[in-house]
C-alpha cells in the first residue's frame, strides 16, 4: 500500500548539439550521463551542467557527417573505464571515457540493428542487417554466430505423451466449441513496427531474449537463447505483439506490449515463451503505442514509455512515461509523467539508473536532461485521536483507492471505496488538522497543451462520509518538466505548502498557496520562500506544528509556516549547532522523547535521532511514530514498539540494541518482510502488509498494555476487560496494575462489568503471582507501584472484596459470582458455598436475576469436581445437603443411599467419627471419638497408632485417667522404635512407669536421669553398682572417659577402674587427683608413666608425619599453580588480551568449565547441607592432574593446620615435667613448635596476600579454616572476578 512519492527532480538544460540524442547510458561510478546523437557522443554531469567528455562520431567517419546515422546501442563499461556504441552501419567502437578517444574493435559488413551487453559485462550479444546473431566476448573475441529466426523450438521444446488429438482434449470453460475453433490467422506488426529486432537480457546474464519479425508470418516472436549461444524456447504465436521488449531483472518474467481488439495490455511471457499474466493499459485501443519498457534494477517499477498514435488539430503527438508497480498480483499506476505536445521537450531517452533503483533518467530531443529521484511512501491520515479512521490511500492511476482501518481491513487490490477522478493522480496528501484528519486532497496535472505556465489541479475530498462532492482549485506553476510540485503538505483549510525547483539546479522554492473557498475557477494564492538547496522531504510534527525541510546533502531546516512572514531557519541542537545528517533520508517523522524537542527519525535501514546526529539503530526496514509510540520493523523479523515519553536517548539506543527477554512487552516475531502500513490511532492494532502485498494485523503487545494501563488509570473497567478478554491478556492485571485504586473502586468494577459471567471470569483467572513483575513488567519511570495487602494473600484479599461488596449491592443477583469467590480462594471455603445453596433451596429468592437453588447447585458443580463436592459435603454432618448433591451428581444412589442410611442410625459423636474416618479427616475423627466414651477407647488407641495421632491423643484425655498412662506407653514404645529412647524414658517416667523409663535412660546412655529414676525406685546398691558399671562401659566406648570415671569412683566405688579410664582418655590431672585422694601412688608406676611414655611417641610420630604431608603437598601445589599459569599465558599469546576463557586459569582457580563438574545436578540441590558438603568434597581429588587439583590440595594442607592446631599437647607437657621427663617434653615441643612454624611460614605462599583480601569479607582460608570455609571464599572469589569482566563488557557494547 505504498506511493511513489518524487524526492527531488535536476532539470539541466545547458547541454546543446547538433542533432538529437538517440541513445542514453549512465556511468555506475560517477553518476554522469552518456549520451550518443547523429553526431557525436558526450558524456554529461547534469548535477554540474558540464561536459566532462566529447567525441565526434562523424569526424572519425563512424557516421555520415550530414546526419542520416544512426546509433543502435550505447553501454557503459566500468572494468574498461570506456563506453562501447555500435551503429547502424556496422561499426562497435570503443570511447575511452580518459582519453576521449575512439577505437573501432569490430565492423559488420551488414550493418547491425542493435547492440546489448549482459548485465555482467562479460559477453555482447549483436543483430546484423542480415537476422543473424553475434555473441562475443567482453574483449571482442566471437563466440558464436546464428540466424535469428530458427525452425526448432528450442532444447526447451515441450514433450508430448501421445494422448490423442487436441480436438480430443478437455478444454475447460471454453467448452466442446475449442475443438471446433478455427486457428486464427497470424496478424503480421503494425505499420508503425521500426522492424528490428530487440535484445534484453535476464539479471543473472544466463539468458538472454530476442523479439523479431518473422519473415514468414510478419509477426513478431521472441525467441531465447543460453550463454552460449543456443536456442532455448520460441514464443507461441501471439498476436499483435509490439517490438517493447524487457526482461525482469530478477528473472521471472519477459515484459513486452500486445495490442488486442478491444484494448492495448503489457503481456508477461515465461522463459518457455509461454504468457503468464497481463495488465491493461489506461488508453483505447488505437491512441498511443508503447515506445518501450523499462524495469527498473530491483525489479519492483515498471516504466512504459508511450506516444499518441495519431497527432492532433497541431499536427503534433503527446509522449507519456508511466510507472507501474505490482502488490497481491494487481498492477498500480503510481505516476503518470505527461511530456506535452511540444516534440521539442518529448523524451527520446529514457534510463534508470544502475545504482539507485527508483531513480530515472530522460533526455528529451532538445538536448534536456531531466532526473528524478522517487522514494516510497504510506499515505495516511495524521490523526492522533479517535474521530481519525486510520486513512490510507493508494494512488492506481485516476483512481484513489481509501482504506479506513478503524472500521475494516480489506486487503488490497480491494479497498473500502474508490475515488474516481478526471486524470491521473500524482500526489496525495491529508488535512494536519485535529478532528479534520479525514480530509485528503489530490494532485494531479491537467491535460493542458503546453507545460509552459501549465494548471496543477488540486481536488480536496472529505472522507467523513462516503457520499461527497470534490471540490478543487488550480495551480499555476512555472514548470518546464512534468511534476514540479511535489512534496505537498496540507497544514490548514485553506493553507497547502509544496516544493518546486529553484532558480538553481541547488535551489528549492516553497510554495506557500492559500486557496479561496477552493473554487473551480478562481486559482490559489501564492508566495514563494527560497531555500538555498534541494529539499527532498516535509515532514509535520502533529503535536506541535513544527514543519520540517530535509536536503539532500543531510541539512535539517525549520519551516516558520505560521508566522506573519514564513521563513526557513537552520534547525540547531541545544548547543546552537546545525543539524546535518551523513546522508539524506528516505522516511522522515518528527517526535519528542521525554518532553524534550523534537527528534527526527529516518529509515534507509537504519534510524537516527535529531538531536544527536547519531545512528541509533541498523537493520531497519519501515518505521511510524504514532501518539507516543515509535514502531519499527527490521530485516531480522520482528517488530519493536518502543515507548517515547519515558526514555532518553541513550535509553532508546539500548533498547533498540538489546534482544528482548522473556517478557519484553516491546518485541514481537512477524512474518519476513514485514512492513509497516499504519497504527490505529487511540487503539491496539497494527496493520502490516507482508512482501506478497496481504495485510495483517497484529495487536502489539506495548501498545495493548500501555492502552489497558491508560483505561485502569481512568477507572474504565469495561474497555479494558473486554480487551483482555479479546486478546486473552491475563485478567489479574487489573487488580495488580494498582491494588488499592481497585479495592477502593470495586463496586465501580462490578457496576460496569455488570454481567456475572465477567465477573466469574475474572474471579476464575485470579491467582497469586503479581503479573506486573513477570509477566508485564512495568515500564521504565512507571509512577503506579503495587501495594498489596500485608500479610494478606492476594487472591482471599479480592474474593472477600468483591463478595462481600456483592453481597452488599444484591446478593440474590451476584448469588453465582458470590459462589465463586467462596470457591476460589486458596482454601476453598466449600462447606459456605454449600451452606449458601442450602439454604437458597430451603428458602428460595424471589425477584429479577435471582437464581434457583438447582441452577445454583448445578453452577457449582460445574466449578468443583463432583467427588470432591460430595465429599465436603459430606463433611458437613448435613445429609439433606449431601442428597442435594447426590441427586445432582452422576452417582448410582445405589452406592451411596445404603452408606447415609447406615450414617443415620448412629449415635452423633460416632457417626461424625464415621464420617471423618470416611474423609480421611483423622484428627476430627479422633476429637469425636473420644466423645464416645471407655467402651470405644481401644478403637481410638488403634487409630491413635495407625495415624500416630500420639500428641493430639494426650491432648484429648485427662492425666488422671487410665486412658492418659496407656497411651503415654504405646507413645513411648513409638519413640523407641524411632530411636529417641530418651524422650520415651521422659514420658514413661512422667506417668509413673520407673521401671520401663530405666531401661528407656540407660539405652540412650543418659546416665544422670538413669540414676535419678534408680534412687528414686530405689534401688538396691548392689544393683545399682551393677547399673553404673553397665553405663561406664557404654560411656568408655563413646569416649567419654572423664563421666565414665566418675560413675565408676562414686557409684560403683571402683577408685582403680576409674583411675584407669582416665589414663586411658588421657584426663592427666583428672587421674593424678584420684589418685592421690584414694593413696594409690603405685598406680602412677604401673600405668601413668608407661601410658605417659607412650602417649609422647604417639604424638611425635604424628606430627612428623603431618609435616611430611604438608611439606608434599605445598611442593605440589606450587607445581600445579605454575602449570596453570603457564596455560593462561598461551592462551593469551593465541587469542588475544580480551580472551574470555583466561579468567579461567588465574591464580585460585580451577578449569571448571571444561570438567564435568560444572554441570548443574538438580538431584545435589535437593539434599541436605550436610550432604552437600560431602558432595562437593567429593569432586576434590589429590590425583595429579585432576581438573580441581589445586583446589584439593588447599583443601589437605587446610585440614592439616587445624588438626595440628587441635592438639591438646600442654596437659602432656605439664605432666612429663611433673615427672621429670624432661628430654621427651623438649622433644615433643621442639617437634610441635617446628611444625608450627613450617605452617605458619607457608600461609602466605599457600594463601597469597590477594587472596586473602579478597576473601577478607568471608571465612578466610588458613589455619583457623575449615574445608567448606575454603570452598565457600572460593567461590565467593570465582563470582567477584565475574562481576567486573561483565561490566566491562557492558561498557563496551
Amino acid at each position: 500500500m505504498r506511493n511513489l512519492k518524487l524526492l527531488k527532480s535536476l532539470q539541466s538544460s545547458e547541454l546543446q548539439g547538433p542533432g538529437s540524442p538517440q541513445c542514453l547510458a549512465v556511468r555506475a561510478d560517477t553518476g554522469s550521463l552518456l549520451i550518443a546523437s547523429h553526431y557525436s557522443i558526450t558524456e554529461y554531469d547534469p548535477r554540474t551542467g558540464q561536459v566532462v567528455s566529447e567525441a565526434s562520431l562523424t569526424a572519425e567517419g563512424f557516421l555520415p557527417e550530414d546526419g542520416s546515422g544512426t546509433v543502435v546501442g550505447l553501454q557503459d563499461l566500468a572494468e574498461l573505464e570506456s563506453a562501447c556504441l555500435a551503429t547502424a552501419g556496422g561499426d562497435v567502437v570503443l570511447f575511452n571515457l580518459n582519453t576521449c578517444q575512439l577505437e573501432c574493435v569490430g565492423s559488420v559488413d551488414s550493418g547491425l540493428t542493435s547492440m546489448s551487453w549482459s548485465p555482467d559485462e562479460e559477453l555482447v550479444v549483436l543483430t546484423t542487417g542480415q537476422e543473424t546473431i553475434i555473441m562475443m566476448t567482453k574483449d571482442f573475441e566471437p563466440i558464436t554466430e546464428v540466424g535469428i529466426h530458427q525452425d526448432d523450438f528450442g532444447e526447451g521444446k515441450f514433450i508430448t505423451v501421445g494422448w490423442g488429438k487436441k480436438e480430443t482434449q478437455f478444454h475447460g470453460s471454453e467448452g466442446k466449441q475449442a475443438a471446433q475453433r478455427r486457428i486464427q490467422e497470424v496478424q503480421s506488426a503494425a505499420a508503425w513496427d521500426d522492424r528490428r529486432p530487440r535484445v534484453t537480457w535476464r539479471g543473472d546474464g544466463q539468458l538472454f531474449a530476442v523479439s523479431a519479425v518473422c519473415p514468414q508470418t510478419g509477426a513478431r516472436k521472441v525467441r531465447v537463447w543460453n550463454r552460449e549461444g543456443v536456442l532455448q524456447s520460441t514464443s507461441e504465436t501471439i498476436n499483435g505483439l509490439e517490438q517493447a521488449l524487457c526482461w525482469k531483472p530478477s528473472g521471472s518474467l519477459i515484459a513486452s506490449t500486445q495490442r488486442h481488439p478491444n484494448k492495448h495490455s503489457v503481456v508477461f511471457m515465461e522463459k518457455n515463451g509461454l504468457l503468464h499474466g497481463d495488465f491493461t493499459l489506461p488508453f483505447s485501443k488505437d491512441q498511443v503505442k508503447v515506445k518501450d519498457l523499462l524495469w527498473n534494477n530491483d525489479s519492483t517499477v515498471l516504466a512504459v514509455w508511450l506516444e499518441d498514435m495519431t497527432a492532433g488539430e497541431d499536427k503534433k503527438v503527446n509522449t507519456y512515461i508511466q510507472l507501474w508497480t505490482m502488490g497481491n498480483y494487481h498492477w498500480y499506476l503510481k505516476q503518470s509523467l505527461d511530456f506535452g505536445r511540444d516534440s521539442q521537450k518529448a523524451p527520446v531517452c529514457v534510463y534508470w539508473d544502475p545504482q539507485h533503483s527508483l531513480t530515472v533518467h530522460v533526455v528529451t530531443r532538445s538536448w534536456t536532461s531531466i532526473t528524478y529521484d522517487w522514494g516510497w511512501t504510506t499515505e495516511r491520515s495524521p490523526g492522533l485521536d479517535a474521530t481519525d479512521k486510520a486513512n490510507v490511500a493508494v494512488i492506481d492511476g485516476d483512481k484513489i483507492l481509501v482504506t479506513t482501518f478503524r472500521q475494516c481491513v480489506v486487503p488490497p487490490p480491494m479497498c473500502a471505496f474508490e475515488l474516481q477522478l478526471s486524470s491521473p493522480v500524482n500526489q496525495v496528501t491529508f488535512l494536519c488538522q485535529p478532528q479534520r484528519t479525514n480530509q485528503l486532497a489530490a494532485l494531479k496535472a491537467n491535460d493542458a497543451s503546453s507545460l509552459i505556465n501549465a494548471q496543477c489541479v488540486l481536488s480536496v475530498i472529505c472522507l467523513s462520509t462516503l457520499i461527497f462532492l470534490p471540490s478543487s482549485c488550480r495551480v499555476k506553476v512555472d514548470q518546464e518538466q512534468p511534476l514540479a510540485l511535489r512534496q505537498l503538505l496540507w497544514l490548514e483549510d485553506k493553507l497547502f505548502v509544496g516544493v518546486c525547483p529553484g532558480l538553481l539546479p541547488t535551489s528549492s522554492t516553497l510554495l506557500m498557496l492559500h486557496s479561496s473557498g477552493l473554487s473551480p475557477v478562481l486559482p490559489c494564492f501564492r508566495s514563494e520562500i527560497e531555500v538555498d538547496g534541494v529539499v527532498v522531504s516535509m515532514v509535520h510534527c502533529f503535536q506541535s506544528g513544527t514543519v520540517a525541510l530535509q536536503l539532500e546533502d543531510g541539512q535539517i531546516r525549520k519551516l516558520l509556516w505560521d508566522h506573519p512572514e514564513p521563513s526557513v531557519e537552520d534547525w540547531r541542537d541545544s548547543s546552537g549547532c546545525c543539524i546535518n545528517f551523513p546522508v539524506s533520508c528516505v522516511q522522515t517523522a518528527l517526535c519528542s522523547i521525554s518532553g524534550e524537542v523534537e527528534k527526527q527519525y529516518y529509515h534507509i535501514h537504519t534510524i537516527a535521532s535529531l538531536t544527536t546526529s547519531e545512528i541509533l539503530a541498523s537493520n531497519i526496514s519501515s518505521f511510524l511514530v504514532c501518539n507516543d509510540f515509535l514502531l519499527i520493523t527490521t530485516h531480522s523479523h520482528t517488530c519493536r514498539c518502543l515507548q517515547l515519553s519515558t526514555p532518553s536517548i541513550k535509553g532508546l539506543q539500548a533498547a533498540l540494541a538489546s534482544d528482548g527477554g522473556q517478557n519484553d512487552e516491546t518485541l514481537r516475531r512477524v512474518e519476513r518482510g514485514s512492513r509497516i502500513v499504519t497504527v490505529v490511532p487511540q487503539d491496539t492494532r497494527v496493520i502490516l502488509q507482508m512482501p506478497r502485498g496481504n495485510l495483517e494485523t497484529v495487536h502489539h503487545r506495548a501498545l495493548v498494555l500501555a492502552q489497558l494501563r491508560k483505561w485502569l488509570d481512568r477507572l474504565r473497567f469495561r474497555d479494558a476487560f473486554e480487551c483482555m478478554k479479546k486478546l486473552r491478556i491475563n485478567m489479574n492485571l487489573i487488580y495488580d496494575h494498582n491494588p488499592k485504586v481497585f479495592l477502593e473502586n470495586i463496586e465501580n468494577f462490578i457496576t460496569q462489568l455488570s454481567s456475572i459471567n465477567h465477573i466469574n471470569l475474572f474471579l476464575t483467572e485470579l491467582k497469586e503471582e503479581d503479573t506486573t513483575s513477570s509477566m508485564y513488567p512495568r515500564p521504565d519511570g512507571s509512577l503506579v507501584q503495587t501495594q498489596h495487602v500485608s500479610g494478606q494473600k492476594k487472591v482471599d484479599v479480592v474474593c472477600d472484596a468483591l463478595r462481600s461488596t456483592m453481597e452488599s449491592m444484591g446478593p440474590n443477583k451476584f448469588f453465582l459470582s458470590i459462589l465463586t469467590a467462596h470457591v476460589k480462594k486458596t482454601v476453598p471455603e466449600l462447606e459456605i458455598a454449600l451452606q449458601k445453596v442450602h439454604e437458597l433451596r430451603v428458602n428460595p429468592s424471589e425477584g429479577p436475576g435471582a437464581v434457583s437453588a438447582e441452577e445454583a447447585l448445578k453452577y457449582l458443580l460445574f466449578l468443583v469436581n463432583v467427588n470432591d463436592l460430595y465429599e465436603h459435603s459430606l463433611g458437613t454432618y448435613d445429609f439433606d445437603l449431601v442428597l442435594m448433591v447426590a441427586e445432582k451428581s452422576q452417582k448410582d444412589p445405589k452406592e451411596y443411599l445404603p452408606f447415609l442410611n447406615m450414617l443415620k442410625s448412629l449415635e452423633p459423636n460416632y457417626q461424625r467419627y464415621t464420617i471423618d474416618k470416611h474423609l480421611k479427616r483423622y484428627r476430627k475423627a479422633l476429637q469425636h471419638l473420644s466423645k464416645c466414651g471407655d467402651e470405644h477407647f481401644p478403637e481410638a488407641l488403634q487409630l491413635v497408632k495407625e495415624q500416630k495421632l500420639y500428641s493430639e491423643a494426650l491432648r484429648l484425655y485427662t492425666a488422671d485417667r487410665p486412658h492418659y498412662k496407656a497411651l503415654s506407653c504405646t507413645y513411648a514404645q513409638h519413640l523407641v522404635e524411632q530411636q529417641q529412647a530418651e524422650q520415651a524414658g521422659l514420658l514413661l517416667w512422667r506417668c509413673g512407669e520407673l521401671t520401663s523409663a530405666l531401661q528407656a535412660f540407660a539405652g540412650s546412655s543418659s546416665w544422670r536421669n538413669a540414676i535419678c529414676v534408680a534412687q528414686q525406685m530405689p534401688l538396691p546398691p548392689d544393683q545399682l553398682a551393677l547399673l553404673a558399671r553397665d553405663l561406664a562401659e557404654k560411656l568408655t566406648e563413646q569416649r567419654r572417659y572423664s563421666e565414665a570415671a566418675l560413675l565408676l569412683d562414686q557409684y560403683a566405688k571402683d577408685c582403680e577402674e576409674a583411675i584407669l579410664a582416665l589414663i586411658t582418655g588421657a584426663v592427666w590431672e583428672e587421674a593424678l587427683r584420684l589418685i592421690y585422694m584414694h593413696n594409690r601412688q603405685d598406680i602412677t608406676e604401673t600405668n601413668l608413666k608407661p601410658a605417659l611414655l607412650e602417649a609422647v611417641g604417639a604424638q611425635t610420630a604424628f606430627l612428623e608425619a603431618q609435616a611430611a604431608t604438608f611439606t608434599r603437598h605445598r611442593t605440589r601445589l606450587a607445581v600445579v599453580r605454575e602449570q596453570k599459569e603457564k596455560a593462561r599465558l598461551d592462551m593469551l599469546d593465541e587469542d588475544g588480551p580480551d580472551c574470555p576463557d583466561a579468567e579461567l586459569y588465574s591464580e585460585a582457580s580451577s578449569v571448571m568449565t571444561g570438567s564435568k563438574y560444572s554441570q548443574s545436578n538438580s538431584r545435589i540441590s535437593s539434599r541436605s547441607s550436610k550432604n552437600r558438603r560431602k558432595a562437593e568434597r567429593k569432586k576434590l581429588s589429590l590425583k595429579e592432574g585432576s581438573p580441581m587439583e589445586d583446589r584439593a590440595l588447599m583443601y589437605a594442607l587446610g585440614e592439616i593446620i587445624t588438626t595440628v592446631d587441635k592438639m591438646r599437647v600442654h596437659s602432656l607437657l605439664k605432666a612429663l615435667v611433673l615427672f621429670q621427663f624432661d628430654k621427651q617434653a623438649e622433644k615433643i615441643q621442639l617437634t610441635y613448635e617446628e611444625a608450627l612454624q613450617m605452617m605458619e611460614a607457608a600461609v602466605p605462599e599457600v594463601w597469597p596476600e590477594g587472596l586473602q583480601n579478597s576473601q577478607a569479607q568471608v571465612n578466610l582460608t588458613g589455619p583457623n579454616s575449615t574445608a567448606n570455609s575454603i570452598m565457600a571464599s572460593f567461590q565467593q572469589q570465582q563470582q567477584q572476578q565475574q562481576r567486573p569482566a561483565a561490566s566491562q563488557q557492558g561498557e563496551q557494547c
